[in-house]
C-alpha cells in the first residue's frame, strides 16, 4: 500500500510517499480502508519533532473516515470514521491507504456526510467538546467566551456551547473579520483591536464576567482571559504558542476562586474519542455542527500539502484520499 511516513522528525523534508506491507490487525483491532483522512496542524508539528509522544519512523495523520475490510465479522463492511488515541503518534496513523485501530475507536459514518466530510470532524470538534463539555462542564444559562472563534476548534466550540444552552462571545482580531451573522451562533463579538478583552466581556455581561472562557491562543492572552472570568469561572487552555510560559497575579486568582484546566487532545484514548465523536453525531446528522469546507487531494500530494499547511498556504481543511487524482 502507498503511506506518508518519516523516518526521523526535525523537517517537514522527511515526509515521503512509500510502499509499505498492508497492516495485520490484531485481537480487538479493525482494518479499515481508509476513503479520507484530514491534515491537522498538529499533523505538520508531529513531524516537525514537536510532539514528545512520537516514536519513528512513522505514518502520521489523526482523522480518517472509511470502510472496515477486516476484523469481527460484525463490523465487516461497515462505513466508519474515528481519530484518537496515539494515532500517528505512537502507532502508525491514517495517512495511508489502510489503517489499523482498536475496534472500539470506530464511530458509524454520519448518514448526511461524506467519507472526507466525516474525516473533517475529527480533532477541533474533539477538542472543543473535551474542553468545554468534559472539562468545564459548561452548563446551560451560563456565558461562554471562546478566543479564535473562527478557527477550527473555536467554531466548534462556539456550535457546542451554543446547542448546551450556553450564551457565546467570540473574539475576533479585528472588527472587519467579524463573520456575517448567521454563519456562527455568536450572540456579541469582540473587536480585540479596539476593545480590551475584559472590558469588553465585562460589559456585555453587567460587569460579572464569563463562566466558561476557551482560551486556544495562550501567550499574552492568557491573563486577559483570566481577567475576563466570572467568581468561580473555569479557563480552559488547549494551547500557548510561541511561548509556552505565562504570567497571572496569583492573589487574583485565587480571590476570583477561579478554576483552571489545561486539556490535551492527544491525552485522549480511543475509547474517549469515541465517545466524543458518538456524542456529536446526532447533531452531526440534523445539521447543527456542519463539516468544514474540504478541498481534496492523493495521497502523492501529502509533502507539499504539510509545508502548505505550515506556511499558512491552506484557505479550507486539506483532505488526502487515496484514490484522488493529484489537485
Amino acid at each position: 500500500m502507498r503511506v506518508l511516513k518519516f523516518h526521523q522528525t526535525g523537517s517537514l523534508d522527511d515526509l515521503r510517499v512509500e510502499d509499505a506491507s498492508l497492516p495485520t490487525p490484531d485481537s480487538g483491532e479493525v482494518l479499515v480502508q481508509v476513503k479520507a483522512a484530514a491534515i491537522n496542524p498538529s499533523d505538520i508539528k508531529n513531524v516537525q519533532g514537536k510532539m514528545h509522544e512520537t516514536s519513528v519512523p512513522r505514518i502520521p495523520g489523526r482523522d480518517f473516515a472509511g470502510v472496515i475490510v477486516e476484523g469481527s465479522e460484525k463490523l465487516v463492511g461497515q462505513p466508519v470514521f474515528g481519530s484518537g488515541g496515539n494515532l500517528g503518534f505512537g502507532r502508525d496513523g491514517s495517512h495511508a491507504e489502510y489503517v489499523t485501530v482498536p475496534e472500539t475507536a470506530v464511530v458509524p459514518l454520519p448518514k448526511n456526510l461524506s467519507f472526507e466530510q466525516a474525516a473533517a470532524m475529527g480533532v477541533a470538534c474533539i477538542t472543543a467538546w473535551a474542553a468545554l463539555v468534559n472539562a468545564a462542564q459548561i452548563k446551560s444559562g451560563e456565558t461562554a467566551l471562546i478566543l479564535g472563534t473562527r478557527g477550527a476548534v473555536g467554531s466548534a466550540a462556539a456550535r457546542i456551547a451554543h446547542h448546551l444552552g450556553a450564551r457565546v462571545i467570540g473574539t475576533s482580531l479585528r472588527a472587519s473579520d467579524i463573520p456575517a451573522p448567521d454563519l456562527l451562533p455568536v450572540e456579541h463579538w469582540i473587536d480585540l483591536q479596539s476593545v480590551d478583552l475584559a472590558t469588553g466581556v465585562r460589559k456585555l455581561t453587567n460587569g460579572r464576567g464569563a463562566d466558561v472562557v476557551l482560551d486556544v491562543v495562550g501567550g499574552g492572552m492568557f491573563e486577559k482571559c483570566l481577567s475576563a472570568l466570572a467568581w468561580r469561572g473555569r479557563q480552559v487552555a488547549i494551547a500557548s504558542s510561541p511561548e509556552p510560559r505565562v504570567n497571572f497575579n496569583l492573589v487574583d486568582f485565587y480571590h476570583n476562586e477561579s478554576r483552571l484546566f489545561g486539556v490535551d487532545s492527544l491525552k485522549l484514548s480511543f475509547e474517549e474519542t469515541a465517545e466524543i465523536l458518538r456524542q456529536l453525531t446526532p447533531g452531526i446528522e440534523s445539521g447543527i455542527f456542519p463539516p468544514p469546507r474540504v478541498e481534496i487531494f492523493s495521497l502523492e500530494e501529502g509533502p507539499r500539502l504539510y509545508r502548505d499547511m505550515a506556511e499558512s498556504k491552506t484557505k479550507v481543511k486539506p483532505i488526502l484520499v487515496p484514490s484522488a487524482k493529484a489537485a
